[in-house]
Parts: C-alpha cells; sequence; structure tokens
C-alpha cells in the first residue's frame, strides 16, 4: 500500500474512529484501525466487536493494498504534523514509512488478516432521517439512558415503530425522555430494537449536517449509513419495559415558559444546594412560578419568573439536575410544563414531538 492523503481529511477521520477503540481489547489488532487503499480512496474502519465504523477518504493511491495501524498512536502523529499532505508507504511485513513535512518516521502495523470481518445481517426495517434531526433526536433524549448495567435494557435507546411512527425513547426508571416523528419512507415490519448508549454516542459523532441518514435494522444488528460513514452495532436484547405506562393519559394545567429563563434560574438557585442531594421546589400560583433551595451546609436561595397561571396552586419538588436536563437539550426557546398536582408525574413539551416526564420528590 502507497499513497497520499490530506492531513487534515486523516484526521478527522481518525477523530470519528478511535473512540470506539477502548484502554484494554481482547486482541491486539482491536486496537488497530483497518486501513484499505484503492482507486482514489483511502478507507479506514476500527471495531470493538461490538460497534464497527467505517469511514472513506480522498487519496492518491500509487499501489494499492491493506494494512492496520495502532489507531490512537496514528492519530497522536497526525495531531502533530506539521504539513498538509501525510505519504504512508507499507512493506510487506506491514510496517508503514510516514511523511508528512519535514517529518519521517516508521510505525509497526499488523496483517489486515487478523482485523475482524464485518457481520452480514438481513434488514427487516429500513427508513431514512435528515442528519440533523437524528443529531437533535440523540441529543435529546440521551442523557436519561440508565448507566446501571444491571438492567441492561434501559442502558440504551428504544427505537420503536409503529404505523410509520417513529419512536425514540431513553428512561432510567426515575425520568423519560422520548420524540416521535412521522416516516414517510419507512419498509419493513413494525417493532422495537434497542440501540446501546455507547453506540448512540459514536454515532453523534458521525452524524453532520445537510446530509440523509440511511437506517437498516435486523434481528440483532443496525446499520446507519451517512454516505461517508457507516456504523454497524449489535442491538441489546430484551423487552424494553412499557414505558407509556408513566406517561399520564392527560394533564389537567399548562404553563407556557421561556425555556432560557426557566434553566436560567434554576441553574441560579441550584448553587445553594450543589452536592447536597437536596431537592429544588416549584412554588406555583397567582401568576408566578418560584424556586425555592436550601441546604445546611450553604444557605438559602429563591428566584421568580412571572407566568400565565392563575389555577389551584401547586407546591412540588424535583432533583435539579433531572429537571434541568430537558431544558439544556430542548430545540425550541419556548416549553410547555404540564401537571396535574404536587405529587403526579410532570410533562414538558419542547415541541418537535418531544416530550420529558419526570416523577416528583417527596417533600421532607
Amino acid at each position: 500500500m502507497k499513497l497520499t492523503v490530506a492531513k487534515n481529511s486523516l484526521q478527522e477521520a481518525l477523530q470519528k474512529l478511535t473512540s470506539v477503540i477502548g484502554s484494554r481489547t481482547t486482541l491486539p489488532v482491536l486496537a488497530n484501525v483497518l486501513m484499505e487503499a484503492e482507486e482514489n480512496c483511502l478507507t479506514l474502519t476500527t471495531t470493538d466487536l461490538e460497534i464497527r465504523i467505517t469511514t472513506k477518504i480522498e487519496a492518491t493511491v500509487e499501489r494499492e493494498g491493506k494494512t492496520t495501524l495502532p489507531a490512537k498512536k496514528l492519530q497522536m502523529f497526525v495531531g502533530k504534523f506539521i504539513g498538509k499532505e501525510v505519504s504512508m508507504d507499507t512493506n510487506e511485513n506491514h510496517h508503514t514509512e510516514i511523511k508528512c513535512g519535514s517529518y519521517s518516521g516508521l510505525i509497526y502495523g499488523l496483517s489486515e488478516e487478523d482485523f475482524p470481518l464485518p457481520i452480514q445481517f438481513t434488514p427487516i426495517k429500513q427508513f431514512k432521517l435528515p442528519e440533523e434531526e437524528l443529531s437533535r433526536i440523540l441529543d435529546q433524549i440521551s442523557y436519561a439512558v440508565s448507566l446501571d448495567d444491571s438492567r441492561k435494557v434501559l442502558h440504551g435507546i428504544l427505537l420503536s415503530i409503529k404505523e410509520n411512527t417513529f419512536t425514540a425513547v431513553a428512561t432510567d426508571g426515575k425520568r423519560l425522555a422520548l420524540v416521535e416523528k412521522i416516516l414517510d419512507n419507512f419498509t419493513g415490519e413494525d417493532g422495537d430494537s434497542i440501540l446501546p448508549i455507547k453506540s448512540a454516542t459514536e454515532l453523534k459523532r458521525l452524524v453532520g449536517k445537510g446530509g440523509e441518514v440511511s437506517i437498516e435494522i435486523g434481528e440483532n444488528q443496525i446499520l446507519f449509513d451517512t454516505g461517508k460513514s457507516i456504523l454497524t452495532s449489535k442491538l441489546i436484547e430484551g423487552n424494553y419495559p412499557n414505558y407509556r405506562q408513566v406517561i399520564p393519559a392527560s394533564f389537567s394545567k399548562s404553563i407556557s415558559i421561556s425555556a432560557q429563563d426557566f434553566l436560567s434560574r434554576l441553574d441560579l438557585v441550584a448553587i445553594s444546594i450543589a452536592d447536597s442531594g437536596s431537592f429544588i421546589k416549584l412554588n406555583i400560583g397567582n401568576n408566578m412560578l418560584q424556586f425555592d433551595a436550601a441546604s445546611s451546609e450553604v444557605g438559602e436561595a429563591k428566584d421568580v419568573i412571572e407566568i400565565d397561571y392563575n389555577d389551584t396552586e401547586i407546591n412540588i419538588s424535583f432533583n435539579p439536575a433531572f429537571l434541568a436536563d430537558p431544558f439544556r437539550h430542548v430545540s425550541s426557546d419556548n416549553v410547555s410544563l404540564k401537571l396535574n398536582d404536587g405529587f403526579s408525574p410532570v410533562g414538558i413539551e419542547g415541541g418537535d414531538g418531544f416530550l420529558y416526564v419526570i416523577m416528583p420528590m417527596r417533600n421532607k
């Protein structure tokens, strides 16, 4: 393999690929990036056996071939190179001479024959989403995924399709975030799939703006193709809990509020209870929403927002971090705070099919 590639293109490609590699690998070759040079293209691939990411960049190929090189070491070199082009020349022993500007060096690689082959699967669902929309959906719900490995199905994002309605859901049992969207290009069978949170995180690195992502879902595998990069991932096996049960059938009260204004006041008042395990109280009534926080270690804090509300007074308490999360990720300027009383689940709607449901804390 012998080729020349733009340094910036190689650096950008490696940034997309290397995060999938763990600090400890079961096979030495899993720490490497597979490099395949043919025609005017360099294809780069990494995998941890659960996730496989492939991306392509333009290259001037003098001699076609394949090899694997230590991914993170190569990324470090490329990041430090002073020059616009990187030339690579690999011999039969998979030793690769690399040059950039005045720099020249040799990196020892491993045979491409040791690199795992992609797993082939038959899609049973296929649809497309704009890149920006997929990125928005992942951003709006990923934070609600459970980090407790004991409930494996909650350690991922539910991707559900029913009657051409696509629903993405994340929950940790204390709060739930979902986005719904009508699909106009879906083919296949209705059903549920669970995408691991690590795969969702890697996917967010790949999607850009202006393009479209093709999504193929099989029994145990899922594939995302942006046109420039492909991510393939295993799915989490198991049945996702019935999330609809925690969403109230209706809300008797609704308050329209500025997302940024609410978040600013909440963050300010929450300083008083940071690291104390205390909760934020919301007192709603007489066209006012008041934030209250108190900590025996730091002190007390209050702030208020004027709202349009003349219904029954409500006092309700929340984990401040859980309450803030949807406001940090909502895409609209205004949200609707939906309630029934001070004890039932509260809904936060932010437009574009977004809904966040949070359980209040019991006042002590």
